[in-house]
């Protein structure tokens, strides 16, 4: 995309949205951000959060990495800062985590030789190395298409696992403080789907 086209946007932008919304965006300066959603997703820029659910600005805490990844605990980084901030400091009350179709990380899991000239990426991914484990284990009899749909969910299952391993995301889940969902985005059909455990299945939204 060409800066020129950038810098017009930003003038539609302040001309359009923002002139017809400069209350709320006087009260976020003032007041400062109180988000109740921490939404954890994917880089993919076919993925657009406040887009997908109409969020307003302010309303969603949004932290983005190759892969929707939560890493682990143990494992400092800007996305725990960003997990530690929200929950303790912002006091989300619902924490997403939302993969996507057609995910160009989940292809590179199932298909490590594709990051041979990408060490950082690679690195980055051996955090979710359990989800191929678990696509070669439970999926190899479907059609590739398929297998990378299937670790993008298993992906966010795996994710939300690594979430309830953080102390203060596990002790608010335990008093009901908070509430996490899995959601797979369909790019084509901009259908979401919500994980429900109780069926153990991804289902559309309504």
């Amino acid at each position: 995309m060409p800066m020129q086209k950038l810098v017009k946007g930003i003038h539609t932008f302040q001309q359009g949205f923002f002139s017809k919304n400069r209350e709320l965006f006087e009260d976020l300066a003032e007041k400062g951000q109180k988000p109740e959603t921490l939404f954890i997703t994917c880089s993919d820029s076919r993925v657009v959060p406040n887009l997908i659910t109409a969020a307003a600005p302010g309303e969603l805490f949004i932290v983005r990495n190759v892969g929707n990844v939560v890493p682990s605990a143990e494992l400092p980084g800007g996305t725990a800062a960003a997990i530690e901030y929200a929950v303790e400091v912002l006091g989300v009350e619902n924490i997403i985590v939302c993969g996507h179709t057609q995910c160009g990380a989940m292809n590179a899991i199932l298909n490590p030789e594709t990051m041979g000239n990408l060490p950082f990426v690679r690195k980055w991914l051996t955090q979710t190395a359990r989800v191929r484990e678990i696509i070669e284990r439970g999926y190899g009899h479907l059609s590739p298409e398929a297998r990378v749909t299937a670790a993008v969910e298993e992906n966010v299952l795996a994710q939300l696992e690594n979430l309830r391993d953080y102390p203060f995301v596990a002790s608010r889940l335990e008093s009901g403080a908070l509430h996490v969902n899995g959601w797979v985005f369909d790019i084509s059909s901009g259908a979401v789907f919500d994980y429900d455990p109780e069926e153990g299945e991804f289902k559309a939204i309504r």
